[in-house]
């Protein structure tokens, strides 16, 4: 999707937030600890590149991606350090993230079977991290014997250094510890059926760390909490209190590009869902589902100028509709998601209002919307 650099709406992006985040967590972890920097879905929607390199320059020591594209995305930019891919890539391109120097998920001895016929053949060594499924369900090992016989696999061959091995816990957000528990206590008898010794053992999130899991991690894959968002944020529920300083660093504003009064009985938006019940003053935002501000936006308080003013009607493809107060000239500034966690529109709101997760609302603002970013000070 194209940028509309020719439109009043942005995403605003804080670097030195970002900055003060991974410094923050740095003070916060043990001497031999390092922290990766999580930067995959773009950086949750902040912009992996300039994220990736402040968060380097911060102190990060290694980066996290869903993909191998994302991986190679970051290599192409220049971004020297260890590169981990969390999800499972195709084997046949086990070759291409050798010469990347790109480290693997691997999650069964059939990947590892198939992957090494590609190493082989071009006779490449690949970096990989054993991954557990501890209780998540999702992707990696969970069963010993297929475990086991991965590890005698693994052990002398020439294809594959065994460079970590890692898990992902499911409710390390939440104050019901029970599951954590249970997680930690599989992930640690998993990891006594390794004699490979792998350089790191991780298992680290944002939430283990900032809520001070008592769990022995080598490195924190920091995500969620380096955009300075809690990573406990359930649809409206209280967040779990933070051991580390949090920033937000995104905001996401526009302005109106049109305004006109409506009378008693019109309709605004698909649906005729608001009908004016008086003389009232309707403002366009050119913003909308196509850029990832969905319907369920509607009734949310976004501030305009300097009053807050919901939005009436269903939200459109490509704009959306905001009671005001009173008539208000085409320009005036629109801020959709504030980076105040007390404003109504601060993203964890927005979120509640959609019944989901800040996560999600991160992630699905599209690259319609132009990053815009102010420098990280060091």
């Amino acid at each position: 999707m194209i940028p509309a650099i020719h439109r009043p709406a942005q995403i605003n992006v804080d670097l030195d937030a970002i900055r003060q985040n991974v410094q923050n967590e740095m003070k916060n972890l043990d001497q031999d600890q390092q922290l990766w920097a999580v930067v995959k879905a773009n950086a949750y929607g902040h912009g992996a590149i300039a994220v990736a390199n402040t968060a380097l320059r911060a102190g990060a020591t290694g980066f996290c991606v869903a993909t191998l594209d994302e991986a190679l995305e970051l290599r192409r930019y220049g971004i020297p350090k260890p590169i981990l891919v969390l999800g499972i890539v195709p084997e046949k391109w086990a070759v291409l993230a050798s010469q990347k120097d790109i480290s693997l998920t691997v999650g069964s001895l059939s990947w590892l079977e198939k992957a090494q016929s590609y190493l082989t053949s071009e006779n490449s060594k690949l970096k990989i991290h054993l991954g557990i499924d501890s209780g998540m369900g999702r992707i990696g090992f969970s069963e010993d014997d297929e475990f086991v016989k991965a590890n005698e696999f693994l052990k002398d061959n020439p294809n594959f250094e065994v460079e970590g091995m890692f898990t992902h816990f499911s409710k390390a957000d939440s104050a019901d510890t029970s599951y954590f528990e249970y997680q930690v206590k599989r992930f640690n008898h998993m990891k006594d059926l390794l004699t490979i010794k792998p350089k790191y053992i991780h298992v680290d999130n944002s939430a283990a760390s900032i809520f001070k899991r008592p769990v022995k991690s080598d490195i924190v894959r920091y995500g969620i909490a380096m955009y300075g968002l809690n990573p406990s944020s359930a649809p409206n529920n209280k967040d779990l209190a933070s051991q580390v300083s949090l920033k937000p660093a995104m905001t996401f504003t526009s302005e109106l590009t049109f305004v006109k009064q409506i009378h008693s009985g019109y309709g605004v938006g698909y649906g005729v869902t608001y009908q004016a019940d008086s003389d009232q003053w309707i403002g366009t935002i050119p913003v909308g589902y196509a850029d990832g501000w969905q319907r369920s936006m509607q009734g949310l308080e976004i501030k305009v100028g300097d009053t807050y003013c919901p939005i009436v009607g269903r939200v459109c493809m490509d704009q959306c509709m905001v009671l005001l107060p009173k008539e208000m000239p085409v320009g005036t500034k629109v801020e959709l998601i504030s980076d105040n966690p007390q404003a109504p529109n601060f993203i964890k709101r927005v979120a509640d209002r959609a019944n989901t997760i800040h996560y999600e609302i991160a992630c699905l603002l599209s690259d319609r919307l132009p990053r815009v970013y102010k420098e990280a000070k060091f």
